[in-house]
Order: C-alpha cells, then sequence, then structure tokens
C-alpha cells in the first residue's frame, strides 16, 4: 500500500518537504498521523535543516480527521495521537510553514494552526466544523485563541462556519494570501531563511515561542479530558458521529 505522505528533502537538504498524498480528502487518519510522525522524528533534529513546508496533493488540503476513528471506542487513541502530533509541530526546533489551497477542514487545519507560518489560497475554504456533528475541535479551540484572539475564535469554534482564505489573511489566522500558496511558500523560505544560520534560527524559533509549547500542552490535555470524560459520555455526541457515519440527519436530544 503506498504511503499516505511524501517525504524529502529539498533546497539542498536544508527544507524538509511533508506533502500529504492521499485526494482528494487528504484524510487526517492513523495512518497520516503515523507518517507525519515518523517524518518529524526523523528529520527535525538534522543541524543543517532550516525549515519544514508541509502542503498537499490535489484541490484540498484535507477534509480532516477521520469520523470513523473518532468513534467511542477508537476515540482517546485517536485524540492522544493527533495531540501528539500537533504538539511535536508546535514545538519544532525549525520553523514549520504550511501551504493550504481548497478545502481545510477540522483535523486538518488543526495541524496547520500548530505551524510557524500559513500561506493560503483566497478561495480556500478554513473551518472548524465539528461542531456541526455534535463534538469539538480540541486542539484548534486552545490554537485558534492564541493566533487570532478569543472573540475571532470563538465564532469560528462554536459556529463551525467557514472563512475564506482572504478573510483568514484579514483576521491574522493566516500570515501570506497568494493565488499559488506553495510557490508563495517556497519564495519565503528562500528569501528569508536560506541565507541564515541554522543554528542560529533554532534559538529564534526557540525565544519567539518560550512558553507556548509547555502552556498548549496543558490546555490540550485539559481539553482533551473534557472531550473524553464529559462530552463523549452525552446521548448527542455520540448521534452527531453515527448520523454522520449513516448520512443522515442528526436526531438532537439536547443531552
Amino acid at each position: 500500500m503506498s504511503s499516505p505522505l511524501k517525504v524529502w528533502l529539498d533546497r539542498e537538504g536544508q527544507l524538509l518537504r511533508l506533502r500529504l498524498a492521499q485526494p482528494k480528502a487528504n484524510i487526517v487518519d492513523a495512518a497520516m498521523i503515523g507518517a507525519l510522525s515518523d517524518a518529524l522524528e526523523n528529520h527535525l533534529n538534522v543541524s543543517t535543516l532550516k525549515a519544514v513546508l508541509l502542503d498537499a496533493e490535489g484541490s484540498h488540503f484535507s477534509f480532516g480527521a477521520s469520523v470513523e476513528e473518532h468513534m467511542p471506542e477508537q476515540c482517546a487513541a485517536m485524540l492522544r495521537a493527533i495531540h501528539d502530533l500537533v504538539l511535536r509541530i508546535a514545538e519544532s526546533p525549525v520553523p514549520v510553514l504550511v501551504a493550504i489551497q481548497g478545502q481545510c477542514l477540522g483535523g486538518g487545519l488543526e495541524l496547520a494552526l500548530a505551524t510557524h507560518l500559513i500561506f493560503v489560497s483566497p478561495d480556500a475554504n478554513l473551518a472548524q466544523p465539528e461542531i456541526n456533528i455534535g463534538v469539538l475541535a480540541p486542539a484548534a479551540s486552545c490554537l485558534l485563541p492564541m493566533r487570532i484572539g478569543r472573540a475571532a475564535a470563538e465564532d469560528i469554534l462554536i459556529s463551525g462556519r467557514g472563512i475564506s482564505g482572504e478573510d483568514a489573511g484579514r483576521i491574522g489566522l493566516a500570515n501570506f494570501v497568494a493565488e499559488d500558496p506553495q510557490q508563495a511558500a517556497l519564495d519565503y523560505f528562500d528569501a528569508h531563511l536560506a541565507n541564515k544560520s541554522a543554528s542560529s534560527l533554532r534559538h529564534a524559533v526557540r525565544a519567539a515561542r518560550l512558553g507556548f509549547g509547555e502552556s498548549l500542552r496543558a490546555q490540550i490535555r485539559a481539553v482533551e479530558d473534557l472531550y473524553l470524560n464529559d462530552l463523549m459520555s452525552t446521548q448527542d455526541a455520540v448521534e452527531g458521529l453515527v448520523s454522520f457515519m449513516e448520512k443522515r440527519p442528526a436526531r438532537w436530544e439536547n443531552q
């Protein structure tokens, strides 16, 4: 079976390229999480590495995490795995850039939010739609307020509505809006990172995120506990997941 992720070194080994390679959905399932985690584990400590670029094949970045793997019997292991990956990205010793096109939803957006620099096409659609199926986005509940402020974050998290790439740039969710976000990310690397000392970049990244990893880790574990022990004990959370799998409207009992 082919790997869900393409991994290679670019720019004379200075740029680690990670490409989600299961279009059109590029689902962030256990296999994808494992492949991303392994790639980061194998490359982040190479002293000559200056950055990581995460992008995706096809018309869409990612439709999000696997709903099947979020059913009650599997969700604890799945949440722990994706949260460990989010934390690994957030605590990366080198800048992680992400290029987003098309749909970037749910767990896919959570991965992007953990990166350092987000490049997005103006017509992309970014959303945390978990509330629409009766659950919530644990990592995004922590990352979005840190990135764009509580008021804007609560709108996205509570409504489940999508925003365009253009709007993402306007509210500070994305750093750069470009018709070709992948090329924009490469251009950024060439112009602003390639000529830097790899050692000094690591110290700059560490300084810029001082305390961020510890705070994020504590918040994610608290929200993870809320998700598993409070939310998943409600009837509506399970109904939302089941109705999604059965492709029917949810029958909410409001409890």
